[in-house]
């Protein structure tokens, strides 16, 4: 049954429901919270009412968010898979982060991100002695005029060889993440590993959810960044391995083609940047940032942007 299908008088119990439940936030003293409020109802209930939801689908949903929010704590979130494997963490960027010249894009934060990383000077190792083969990364940061940024501070935070970020291990080690500032001419450079392909966590309800409905776990390869400098808007994206056979099929439906970047691996014992020995193969990559503005709206190409 569709919602078509019913009658005249279940739609306008229906719909009379809708207006008392959004009527009970009339007296809001937030505007925002009430537009808020009044919306994921107007929302919530077309949803159910399109699909025709059984008390059976709604009770199963209702403990799904349950393990959810059980599985969730200081160092899994399992409410940022759930968001980002549904897309809504990506179109939640996309509205925050509207386009603004040659600003570089953003992309998902990610459920690794922990504060208090340890500083590295330019040309330091991120890695920390995690598994994986030596990546050198190096660029600039600037703004939207072309200027470049002094002491603009960049986080950076990756996944090891096997796929596992530092906090998801039980050895409470500091590793493939870290943070650095940008130099007088807006350069930055350091050493970590290239990224490989990896799973999200789906040993919970997220990934039982992934399989139930005959799709991948499976993140394409990426190296985290957050950028920050005064008057600029904080830029949260990764950069994504050309060539990698994932880019079409990320299961956060992060990778946008303009942080595809082409790591060049290196023969080994061919000469390093900074001088440094490497046993065996190693990448390069250079990433070049761009930040918006921190009011960043751009009108000239709002006229681009074509509503979803």
């Amino acid at each position: 049954m569709t919602l078509h299908d019913v009658s005249s008088e279940q739609a306008a119990r229906e719909e009379d429901l809708i207006a008392r439940v959004q009527r009970s936030f009339d007296a809001c003293q937030d505007p925002r919270l009430k537009e808020l409020m009044q919306g994921i109802v107007k929302h919530l209930h077309a949803f159910l009412r399109d699909v025709r939801l059984t008390e059976e689908e709604w009770n199963k949903g209702i403990e799904f968010l349950t393990a959810v929010g059980h599985l969730t704590d200081d160092k899994r979130q399992e409410f940022i898979l759930l968001s980002d494997t549904l897309g809504a963490s990506m179109q939640t960027i996309a509205i925050n982060n509207e386009a603004y010249g040659d600003a570089t894009e953003a992309t998902v934060f990610g459920p690794f991100f922990v504060e208090g990383s340890p500083r590295i000077e330019p040309g330091g190792d991120m890695s920390f002695g995690a598994a994986g083969e030596p990546c050198w990364v190096e660029g600039t940061v600037c703004d939207a005029d072309g200027n470049p940024i002094t002491g603009a501070k960049i986080e950076v935070w990756e996944a090891d060889e096997d796929g596992f970020y530092d906090v998801q291990y039980d050895d409470d080690q500091v590793a493939a993440r870290a943070h650095l500032f940008t130099e007088g001419d807006g350069s930055y450079r350091f050493w970590g590993v290239t990224p490989t392909p990896y799973p999200i966590p789906h040993d919970g309800p997220v990934g039982r959810m992934l399989a139930a409905t005959g799709r991948s776990p499976m993140r394409a390869s990426h190296l985290h960044f957050m950028v920050e400098a005064p008057g600029c808007r904080t830029l949260v994206t990764h950069i994504f391995v050309r060539g990698d056979e994932l880019l079409d099929s990320d299961t956060v439906f992060g990778v946008k083609e303009s942080l595809v970047k082409d790591f060049d691996r290196r023969t080994a014992g061919t000469p390093t940047p900074d001088g440094r020995a490497v046993d065996g193969t190693w990448t390069q990559v250079r990433f070049d940032i761009v930040l918006a503005p921190a009011d960043g709206r751009d009108d000239r190409v709002r006229s681009k942007v074509v509503p979803a």
